[in-house]
């Protein structure tokens, strides 16, 4: 169980779990330490910190700078301020002192609660650590009040970070993100932190393709398998900032928050502004076992259904584009239930005049040519065989050719006197107006209650421009409030629609965060779905998410955006690494081919709960000719492995694949082959692999305890 202990003669609080403990320090100026990130602690250990001499600082370096767990601007502290205000009377400067603290429980986890407010000025400043049962993951939040009697004047909030995370002394320190952009999202890099700030942001309204709100440290000598592992991540879904400082003397931070710069909250008397959740976790056993430590507390922790299966899919989009109607989808769904699928999605171009992508977006109501009798009769065709119904919405847009849009042209996001850019021929409804959030939520309630609706593909194509003020007075809470609405929205329609699962899209991995992911069921990873370049996006995306989540489809060769050419079974286990789904033509696929991919989705069926629910080794990473990745059982009773050779150069023999994660002492039968391993040598030496001549070629391996 987590535990946190006050240690009231020193001042410190030590927040511990399983195998971690982070270590608070109030110093004689009031000021929060943030004194030891790292190894678990008993408060002995953690009061002996304090005996430990002094850094030393030269010229005008100040103690306190990099060691501030709540790191507010003000005085001698010259380094990134977490808590950054303005006052009415133009003073900056924050002087907190600690007003109270207590510790509260419920169901197995415990919470630490710090009271400050400024000496002076009608503000006080919660912050809070949360520690859940069975995880060294701490969530943490910061709450700004404005305490001042009604009419006092409002204070300017310039920057509210959820937390900032101090690390310890480390021989160096070598920062890991994932970049991208369109179509080539989650791309892992792993880089030696710069002295200075280096700042990870997005400015787009959504979490963004470009980067994501993560990060991870180690001292540079960190591996697959050992070392230890600092990270943070945001749960908010917004535009976000993540700084993170390395100072001359080599003193680290992250401080993690919502909104970019510069953006400024107008906070009024008995007004109170929250920030979303950071995540922080400490971790040994190099980046493996920091994403499995990040799976499982995602799964237990964040997920709304983490103990169901997601299941296999098929989405019509690359089969028909705009030419949709009943018959050709009823056509797909037959071919797509006779090979196994569980869940059958219709994409866009079902209602409205959306015949095109220039027209229809608002008009939520389907198109009267295509479906003339509504979407009943394909909702009846599909669950007729056996399969859920999904539909994909974006709920979040409008065209300015719609009948939505013709009717409330006020309602997208606009600044005065300033033009109005489409991207994609599409505007963005500001959801920060209650009245649009309210008739976003009026419109998909509507739809799921008038149609037996299994599951939506919740889809969000473009950033924000001309994000105007909600307020006055130059007040930016639009940004914020968005997200709010939306998170509020997709609350309301859970809870009504109990039995609905929903997909998170954003253009693919547009909008990939855990603050969406707990409210959504699983995320589409990318709308590359070449299998070639999905083995790298998956890489970068398993360092914090879990296969679970994951959205991978097999699409038709060449590949719709790449051209490449690739084998069916390669792109069946590319995708099996995650929630498998299918893309391609089926009108187009030939009888062998729908065969074999009907037997490929049954054996993902097989190793379905190893894939989705059991802990993840990447054995080899995408860069190397033969990559690998393997899925083991909780209690080590069964383990999948998918092995991808790009080529097979030089004529080298069959490759051998040391497997992780398994008993020694068991034996391991080969579901396909009927071989017999013992642990010990897969471990020690390996798996030998049989895999098909030539380029693209993979292998499924699945392995259960005799």
């Amino acid at each position: 169980m987590p535990q946190i202990v006050h240690v009231p003669d020193q001042q410190l609080w030590i927040l511990s779990g399983p195998a971690a403990s982070y270590v608070l320090h109030l110093d004689p100026e009031g000021l929060l330490h943030g004194l030891h990130w790292g190894p678990r602690l008993d408060p002995e250990q953690a009061a002996s910190l304090l005996d430990l001499p002094a850094p030393i600082h030269r010229g005008h370096q100040v103690a306190a700078d990099g060691r501030l767990d709540l790191a507010a601007a003000g005085g001698a502290r010259f380094g990134h301020a977490g808590i950054q205000v303005r006052f009415a009377d133009g003073t900056r400067d924050l002087e907190l002192e600690l007003t109270g603290h207590r510790i509260e429980s419920a169901a197995g986890s415990v919470e630490l609660v710090l009271d400050f407010a400024d000496r002076h000025y009608p503000l006080s400043v919660e912050t809070r650590y949360l520690l859940r049962p069975g995880s060294d993951v701490i969530e943490r939040r910061v709450r700004l009040r404005h305490t001042g009697a009604a009419g006092t004047e409002p204070v300017s909030v310039l920057r509210a970070d959820s937390a900032t995370w101090v690390l310890p002394p480390l021989d160096g320190y070598r920062l890991s993100q994932v970049h991208g952009q369109w179509a080539a999202e989650s791309q892992l890099t792993r880089t030696e932190l710069a002295y200075g700030e280096t700042v990870l942001t997005s400015r787009r309204g959504v979490s963004g393709h470009q980067s994501q709100p993560w990060a991870m440290l180690d001292d540079g000598t960190a591996t697959e398998t050992e070392g230890a592992v600092y990270g943070c991540a945001l749960a908010w879904s917004g535009s976000w900032q993540l700084t993170l400082q390395r100072l001359a003397g080599d003193e680290v931070l992250m401080s993690a928050g919502a909104q970019h710069t510069p953006t400024v909250h107008l906070l009024a008397p008995g007004e109170e502004l929250e920030t979303p959740a950071s995540l922080g976790l400490y971790s040994e056993g190099g980046f493996g076992a920091a994403s499995r430590a990040w799976h499982r507390h995602i799964r237990s922790q964040v997920l709304p259904h983490p103990d169901e299966l997601r299941p296999v899919l098929y989405n019509s989009w690359e089969a028909t584009f705009f030419d949709i109607g009943l018959e050709n989808q009823k056509a797909l769904a037959d071919r797509a239930a006779a090979m196994g699928v569980e869940l059958f999605v219709m994409d866009d171009g079902w209602f409205g005049s959306r015949t095109h992508d220039a027209a229809g977006l608002g008009d939520w109501t389907p198109n009267p040519d295509r479906f003339p009798d509504g979407l009943a009769p394909l909702i009846d065709h599909v669950h007729g065989l056996g399969m859920e119904f999904g539909l994909w919405v974006e709920p979040e847009m409008t065209n300015p050719d719609s009948d939505l849009y013709r009717a409330h042209p006020d309602w997208v996001l606009h600044q005065p006197h300033r033009h109005r850019t489409e991207m994609r021929n599409q505007l963005v409804l500001n959801l920060a107006r209650p009245e649009v959030a309210d008739w976003l939520h009026a419109t998909i309630d509507g739809l799921l209650r008038d149609n037996a609706i299994d599951f939506l593909k919740w889809d969000m194509n473009r950033p924000f421009t001309e994000a105007g003020p909600v307020g006055e007075g130059g007040d930016d809470r639009l940004w914020a409030d968005y997200t709010r609405n939306l998170y509020a929205v997709l609350d309301r329609l859970r809870a009504d629609h109990p039995a609905v699962r929903i997909e998170d899209c954003a253009s693919g991995g547009g909008r990939i965060d855990l603050g969406l992911l707990a409210r959504t069921d699983q995320v589409w990873t990318s709308d590359n779905t070449d299998p070639a370049d999905r083995l790298h996006i998956q890489y970068g995306f398993s360092q914090l998410y879990p296969a679970q989540v994951m959205g991978a489809w097999v699409t038709d060769s060449p590949n719709p955006f790449t051209r490449r050419s690739t084998p069916l079974d390669f792109r069946f286990h590319s995708a099996m690494a995650g929630a498998l789904g299918i893309g391609g033509d089926l009108s187009e696929w030939t009888k062998e081919e729908l065969a074999r991919a009907a037997e490929l989705v049954a054996a993902y069926k097989t190793v379905r709960p190893l894939v989705q629910q059991g802990l993840q080794y990447r054995l080899r990473g995408p860069e190397q000719e033969l990559s690998a990745v393997q899925f083991v059982a909780e209690d080590g009773t069964g383990t999948a492995v998918l092995a991808y050779r790009r080529s097979r150069s030089m004529g080298e023999g069959a490759p051998v694949l040391r497997l992780r994660g398994l008993r020694p002492e068991a034996r391991y039968r080969e579901a396909a082959s009927g071989r017999l391993h013992h642990g010990a040598v897969l471990l020690a030496r390996g798996l030998p692999l049989e895999l098909p001549e030539g380029d693209w070629a993979s292998a499924l391996v699945h392995l259960t305890v005799v």
